[in-house]
């Protein structure tokens, strides 16, 4: 016996052909952005790090007489730092471990600082120790970054003066 065929059963295999290769089409187009995004990420990351570097400034052209030596650019030298027991530091704990901001207070108290209080900074993901220094207290700032082995120093960013609850410096304890 011959089995009949219906209309119905010959358009099933072109429909299940054309999903087939609408599948297969977006596989290759998903394939095809990924490559290119793959090709054009380095260029593109190597195009925005040069453009994020500051310009060079141009030096105003000044005529002298005689031949000078040039002037070499040096930080601004630093003040005889205050005794350690008397800057005051506030320590945040910017790392997420419990305790992290106490074990650092202690060993800070330890070096001979007065601690104004511990807490938790705004952001739990520092990667490393930040010391912050108020207007006046770099040298006490530089000297305190030294005793603790940070290499990131600066002037308060980021937080408010009454946020150091009386202290003169700020830590934040990093991973």
């Amino acid at each position: 016996m011959d089995a009949q065929l219906l209309p119905q059963d010959l358009v099933r295999p072109w429909r299940r052909a054309t999903l087939v290769a609408s599948a297969i089409a977006a596989l290759e187009l998903v394939l095809l952005v990924a490559g290119g995004a793959f090709l054009l990420a380095k260029p593109l990351a190597h195009l925005i790090r040069d453009h994020a570097k500051p310009a060079p400034t141009k030096a105003a052209h000044v005529t002298r007489t005689t031949a000078a030596k040039p002037i070499k650019a040096q930080a601004a030298p630093l003040a005889k730092p205050r005794p350690r027991s008397h800057v005051k530091v506030m320590v945040f704990n910017g790392n997420g471990q419990e305790g992290a901001a106490g074990s650092a207070a202690s060993k800070l108290q330890s070096l001979g600082y007065t601690i104004s209080g511990t807490a938790n900074a705004k952001r739990q993901d520092y990667a490393t120790t930040v010391v912050m220094y108020r207007p006046g207290f770099r040298a006490e700032g530089m000297r305190l970054a030294k005793d603790i082995g940070s290499k990131v120093v600066g002037p308060l960013d980021g937080f408010r003066t009454r946020a150091l609850d009386g202290g003169d410096v700020a830590v934040i304890v990093g991973a």
